[in-house]
Parts: C-alpha cells; sequence; structure tokens
C-alpha cells in the first residue's frame, strides 16, 4: 500500500500499509521500522509546533524530543492517542529546556519557513501557495501570546482535543479553550486589518466555534 499523505491541518494515519496504533505497538516491541513509521506520521506536526515555540532551535529540539521517545517508548503505556499527547508532552519539556538554556522566550519568526516538510506534489504551482499560505499562517501564530500559541497549535493545527491539549500544557481545559478561542480572535483581527490569510477568515470563524466546543 502507499504511504498516505496529510494534507496541511489534518495528520497522516497510516504509512507502509500500517496504522498508528500498529506503527506503536511494533516500536513499543523493539522493532526499528515501526519507530521510522512513527518519526514519518509524527515529526512533521511536531517540528510545527516546535517552530512557534523555540525558532530556528526546532530541528535541534525535534531530534532530542525523538531520541527521548526511542529510549522511553518501551515503558509508554497507552494507545495512539495517548501516544501523541505523550509526544507532544516531551517535544515541549525540551523546547522549554531550551528556552531556559538559550535565556529567552521565543524566537522572532520570521524566516523560519524556509525548508519544505514534505516533498513537492504534481503541482508545484499549487504546492508553492499551500505553503506559503502554511508558513503565513505560522508566523502570525507565533506573533501570539505564548499560551495563545500554543492552544491555537494543539487544537487547530495538530489536531488534539481540549483535554489532550490541556495534558500536554498542564492546564485545565478551560483555560485552553480561553486560550485558543483569545489567540484565533486575535488572528481573525489581523486577517481582517489585511494580514496575509484574508482567504482563511471564513476558517477561522468557523474553527473558533469549534475551539469553544
Amino acid at each position: 500500500m502507499p504511504i498516505q499523505c496529510a494534507h496541511e491541518g489534518e495528520e497522516p494515519t497510516q504509512v507502509s500499509g500500517r496504522d498508528l496504533d500498529e506503527s506503536l505497538n511494533a516500536a513499543r516491541a523493539g522493532d526499528e521500522s515501526g519507530m521510522a513509521e512513527l518519526w514519518h506520521l509524527l515529526n512533521p506536526p511536531v517540528l510545527r509546533y516546535l517552530r512557534v515555540v523555540v525558532g530556528q532551535a526546532a530541528e535541534d529540539v525535534a531530534s532530542e524530543t525523538w531520541l527521548q521517545a526511542a529510549r522511553d517508548i518501551r515503558c509508554f503505556r497507552g494507545d495512539a492517542a495517548g501516544f501523541r499527547v505523550w509526544l507532544f508532552r516531551v517535544a515541549r519539556n525540551r523546547a522549554l529546556e531550551e528556552l531556559r538554556r538559550s535565556g529567552r522566550r521565543r524566537e522572532d519568526p520570521a524566516g523560519l519557513y524556509a525548508a519544505p516538510e514534505r516533498p513537492s506534489r504534481d503541482d508545484p504551482e499549487r504546492e508553492a501557495v499551500e505553503r506559503l499560505a502554511t508558513r503565513s499562517a505560522l508566523r502570525l501564530i507565533a506573533e501570539l501570546p505564548a499560551n495563545q500559541a500554543e492552544a491555537v497549535m494543539l487544537r487547530v493545527v495538530v489536531g488534539l482535543d481540549v483535554t489532550q491539549t490541556a495534558e500536554v500544557l498542564g492546564k485545565r481545559p478551560g483555560a485552553i479553550r480561553i486560550a485558543a478561542m483569545r489567540g484565533l480572535r486575535r488572528l481573525a483581527t489581523v486577517i481582517d486589518d489585511g494580514g496575509v490569510l484574508e482567504a482563511g477568515h471564513s476558517n477561522a470563524t468557523a474553527t473558533m466555534e469549534e475551539v469553544a466546543e
């Protein structure tokens, strides 16, 4: 079966004929191909999240995240959904360590999105437009207050639900709903003021309703 790739905003659930649960079970049993499949499936959203949190250090922090995941995965107990929460919690802890080491909060997001996250599809012009929109979106999200940026990334871009996001960030679900809603409202305001994501305004409005659920 061919690899199934996700579009922006949605994550792949299958690679090499195995779904995420099967890849997780294989990795937990010591199968290196299972760990490689988890990386293929989940590294793109991990990188998007880390680029907003730690800027140009995202690649290094992602590597540290996966090294820890590979070392500790045999001790993980849970399903694929739980693993995604666990992995992003590891990524966040590594990101906070990086911010403490560097003595800063978040880096200026300019120039962080030059490297593509996946090979181009058959339509290079469409690919370029979609990638530009994604870079612009991440740039705007990175300019939000830290709590709002993380909530929007995990809820809207990564696709975690409120409870899962609360677990990753160590906050109450109500605080996550508020932070994500405020972040999306700020983004909608920027768009209304002539920001680069004018075409996504209706999507942002619809997403605010989903985040509030």
